[in-house]
């Protein structure tokens, strides 16, 4: 028996000379398979599978969607920060230590920058939407120019205008 007689047998087919065989735990079609395969398994019942085998700690902690600090402990982008003072009172300009000011300066309030941001963040939305306010009303006066002018273009080809 041929190779192409075996992938047949064991479930296989060909559609416009792509080897094609179903998957054994959805049933859905896997496309360029070797003819050497004796039965696949497609990449959603491999993902689930991959899922099984985890524990419900790791999924938690590799899906949640929970806001998460990074592994220093220390919010999201504190590197970046012109000057960062950590709740210990060490201060970090841009991301390096400055044991000098150890102590002297207040812990940065990370809630007030998230607050901020987030104004910051809708007031940009207001400013755009009424850009596109706007831009929709001149656009529409512009579209009823257009639309009158073609209508008197229109009049003066039918012998309606003088």
């Amino acid at each position: 028996m041929n190779q192409e007689a075996t992938f047949k047998k064991n479930g296989g087919y060909f559609v416009n000379g792509v080897a094609y065989m179903d998957c054994r735990k959805t049933g859905e079609p896997v496309a360029n398979v070797s003819i050497n395969a004796v039965s696949v398994m497609g990449s959603k019942a491999l993902h689930n599978r991959c899922l099984s085998l985890m524990s419900e700690d790791e999924r938690k902690r590799l899906f949640s969607s929970s806001a998460r600090t990074a592994s220093s402990g220390r919010p999201r982008g504190w590197r970046w920060r012109k000057e960062f003072v950590d709740l210990d009172g060490t201060v970090f300009h841009k991301g390096v230590e400055q044991p000098k000011l150890k102590g002297k300066l207040k812990p940065t309030n990370v809630d007030a920058i998230k607050t901020k941001h987030k104004a910051n963040r809708s007031a940009k939305k207001a400013a755009e939407k009424k850009d596109l306010l706007t831009h929709a009303a001149a656009a529409k006066a512009a579209k009823k120019e257009v639309d009158s002018a073609f209508s008197k273009q229109k009049d003066f080809l039918n012998g309606h205008g003088k």
